[in-house]
């Protein structure tokens, strides 16, 4: 009750701020409510073309045609062709192979690159940097480093076992990503039920997804209606607060409103069974597809046979 005192105490003292100072009403208040603002919306502008491309999965581009049972399965074989390749010629092939099939269905490579190589790969080169020296994979050294009293040296297999390990992560992720923004949301979750995935997972799955945009939304509309009442944001401290305030409340909003949704979920028929408004039929072309798959991950294993 004090916070809640407290918080309009602070919109009547900033609207009464606005009715003095003209020349920064409904501006964006300057550095500390434009570094909120931008902060807020590329938030929530991330997270959005993060997981969510529904206008990639409605092209016509050669994925996106493809039936979704078959290209789920082919895209798994090729990330079981990754995790068991022992050597890099095999994960450089199959990258290649993605990013011309990124192309061929119509997606935007500058932005697909943008999506696969941040964050998750990059971070996990910073991971296994450590595995580089001689002190965790001993080997002959391709290159001492002089700091000090210590001499590091960087070896053979250290390198090896790095590029393997960063470029695993890369075609894994790159193949995850490609697989969720050539094919629609709901059948994905639908062919993850022909195989068997537990009905508690999909349907978990399937409301985290409608709840993240349905947060972020939330998010937008309560800083836009706060920004419309108070006019502008004086400090970066005042800015903080608003925001501090605003979480309890946004909270209990979700924690109401999920009861609410899946109850009319349920008057309405839900079953857990994700549906779908158009039926998976497989062609020539879905099959040819999921045998190319195959064959990679069938020539892969005999490679690493004869490799060692």
């Amino acid at each position: 009750m004090i916070r809640i005192r407290l918080f309009k105490y602070r919109i009547e003292q900033a609207a009464v701020g606005c009715l003095f100072h003209h020349d920064h009403k409904f501006r964006g208040g300057g550095a500390a409510g434009g570094f909120v603002e931008k902060t807020i919306f590329g938030i929530c502008a991330l997270v959005k073309n993060t997981i969510s491309d529904e206008e990639s999965a409605g092209r016509t581009g050669f994925l996106q045609k493809r039936d979704p049972r078959l290209k789920t399965a082919g895209v798994l074989l090729l990330l079981l062709t990754a995790l068991f390749s022992n050597s890099a010629i095999p994960l450089i092939s199959i990258y290649l192979i993605v990013l011309a099939l990124a192309a061929l269905s119509s997606i935007n490579l500058v932005r697909f690159l943008g999506r696969t190589l941040l964050f998750i790969p990059l971070f996990s080169l910073c991971i296994v940097v450590p595995a580089l020296f001689s002190s965790v994979t001993p080997g002959n050294p391709v290159l001492v480093l002089n700091v000090g009293p210590w001499a590091p040296a960087i070896t053979r297999p250290g390198i090896d076992s790095a590029t393997i390990f960063f470029l695993r992560v890369l075609v894994s992720v790159s193949l995850s990503v490609l697989l969720m923004i050539t094919t629609r949301h709901q059948a994905l979750l639908k062919v993850l039920r022909i195989f068997k995935v537990p009905q508690l997972f999909v349907m978990t799955m399937g409301m985290s997804y409608r709840y993240i945009f349905l947060l972020l939304e939330t998010v937008q509309n309560t800083f836009t209606a706060i920004k419309s009442r108070v006019g502008f944001v004086a400090s970066a401290k005042q800015g903080r607060g608003v925001v501090a305030s605003n979480m309890a409340g946004l909270w209990l909003k979700s924690y109401r409103l999920h009861a609410q949704v899946y109850q009319a979920m349920i008057s309405r028929g839900y079953t857990g069974e994700p549906k779908t408004l158009d039926d998976f039929t497989a062609t020539i072309g879905d099959i040819l597809f999921a045998a190319a798959a195959g064959a990679i991950f069938i020539g892969t294993l005999w490679l690493n046979h004869f490799t060692h």
